[in-house]
């Protein structure tokens, strides 16, 4: 499906009132879910923008992922927890509830198959737990703490980036380290503060698997005064080569999330102190060819299962739905 981006609008905007952090959409597209740094989640209804929040973990919840049944909903809290809900309900009660990690969750990523939820957090840990919450598998290898997870959608392998610009690529079955991909660009160092600031923000990989796209942060000349900016590191997946830089033009901020679209295209959320954007790229090319401005400070983004709406997290408190126009196909020139 070809897409006219620069078409993008926002069509929906939901209040919540507290800061949105994440969010997430439903494998069937029915809901969207978000959590707030009022330590509720909330389900979203598609159809109608209806609301239901419940209190959730003792702590922001940083990442939300769904099983490909629709049935669960898993989130990942700053209080060491894992927890997996119903997805339907007005009153959501934990299915299971797992100390996964010693410090923050980071992030979650689920399995095609559903087999799988892989974890990463500030342990410098990756663990892989079963739909029913039981761990099957503990990755070691990480130096920093672990920022993103991201199974590949076809082959039996998981990529894992973490906060110094390192993604380490395991086989599933096995555990093992198969590769390293080294992301530097997105890792500063800050010896006048001491602080480590960046990291591997999220991962993606495009339709034909021949580029792997890591998102975050560059020129961090004061990292605790938030002054930075995004980019986009690509791979070559074949021989884990660097293929190009694509930073955001003259935007201000961290590269939260990135994801390929149905034609190719790669889209980057982008918030902190310049603002809000959806960030659109060639993937071939090093510059944005649009640049959508959003109300406030983009947290996170989900891309819809139709390929076509796409949600954000805003530090606001409200949850934004931007839409992107398929284009229309030309007809043919009539016979005379």
């Amino acid at each position: 499906m070809s897409l006219d981006t620069k078409q993008t609008h926002v069509v929906h905007q939901w209040k919540h009132g507290k800061p949105v952090i994440a969010c997430c959409f439903d494998p069937k597209g029915r809901y969207l879910f978000t959590s707030s740094e009022d330590y509720t989640l909330q389900r979203w209804k598609m159809d109608d923008g209806s609301k239901v929040a419940w209190p959730a973990h003792d702590s922001w919840v940083r990442d939300i992922a769904v099983l490909p049944d629709g049935e669960t909903v898993i989130t990942a809290g700053c209080d060491d927890q894992i927890i997996y809900w119903p997805v339907e309900g007005e009153k959501p009660e934990p299915r299971h509830t797992i100390k996964a990690h010693e410090g923050w969750v980071r992030a979650l990523d689920v399995k095609n198959d559903g087999s799988l939820i892989a974890s990463g957090g500030n342990d410098n840990l990756v663990k892989l737990w079963d739909p029913q919450g039981k761990l099957v598998r503990e990755l070691k290898g990480h130096e920093s703490n672990v920022y993103s997870v991201f199974f590949h959608p076809k082959e039996d392998l998981l990529l894992s980036g973490d906060l110094g610009g390192m993604v380490h690529q395991w086989e599933v079955k096995t555990g093992n380290l198969v590769r390293t991909f080294e992301a530097k660009d997105l890792h500063t160092y800050n010896g006048g503060q001491g602080v480590h600031y960046g990291g591997i923000r999220d991962m993606a990989l495009s339709a034909d698997g021949s580029i792997l796209a890591c998102v975050g942060l560059h020129k961090a000349s004061n990292p605790l005064g938030a002054v930075n900016e995004p980019l986009i590191v690509q791979f070559n997946w074949s021989d884990g080569k660097e293929l190009r830089k694509q930073p955001g033009e003259g935007v201000k901020g961290i590269g939260w999330k990135v994801e390929f679209l149905s034609d190719g295209v790669e889209i980057c959320a982008s918030g902190g102190s310049g603002g809000a954007y959806l960030l659109f790229f060639k993937p071939t090319e090093v510059k944005p060819f649009h640049q959508l401005k959003l109300p406030d400070t983009i947290r996170d983004m989900s891309l819809h299962p139709d390929g076509l709406q796409v949600a954000t997290a805003h530090h606001d408190g409200h949850v934004r739905i931007s839409r992107m126009e398929a284009k229309v196909a030309d007809k043919p020139a009539e016979k005379k």
